[in-house]
């Protein structure tokens, strides 16, 4: 019983993230700032989502989009906000575009050129054919090795 408590307790941790006082009281404004915390990188946890992290940087910042989000702005625009200050680093899924397009092509692209420097070296190989004949001394070896 104590594992399963325990099982509940680890599942519903993210949950508790998000503090009471930090919650909006319009629940249309609230779904939006759990949508846009749900996609803004924890700078201090880096792996975890500002609405699921602990960290007192991410609380600062789900109380700045709900404060932006209650002065009127877009969810774009509380993202621009986001990004301006912490970098595109901030975001979970950076947009792939501009510097971004060339890590998001470079692995497919090294990939592609392994394989062709691998083609070349494979299909540039000499192939050296020894002669495949016996002399006479290695045949009557070879007839001596067998006999035995």
């Amino acid at each position: 019983m104590k594992r399963l408590a325990l099982l509940f307790v680890l599942i519903a941790s993210p949950l508790w993230a998000v503090e009471p006082h930090e919650m909006l009281d319009d629940p249309v404004l609230e779904e939006r700032a759990r949508e846009i915390s749900a996609g803004v990188r924890c700078p201090v946890c880096q792996n975890e989502s500002i609405d699921e992290s602990n960290a007192q940087l991410a609380a600062e910042l789900r109380v700045v989009v709900r404060e932006r989000l209650v002065a009127g702005d877009s969810n774009q625009d509380v993202l621009d906000y986001l990004v301006a200050r912490y970098g595109e680093f901030v975001l979970l899924k950076p947009d792939a575009s501009g510097a971004n397009i060339l890590l998001w092509l470079s692995a497919p692209i090294m990939l592609l050129i392994a394989l062709g420097i691998g083609w070349t070296v494979i299909r540039r190989r000499p192939t050296t054919q020894a002669d495949q004949t016996l002399s006479e001394d290695e045949k009557a070896a070879l007839e001596k090795i067998l006999r035995s």
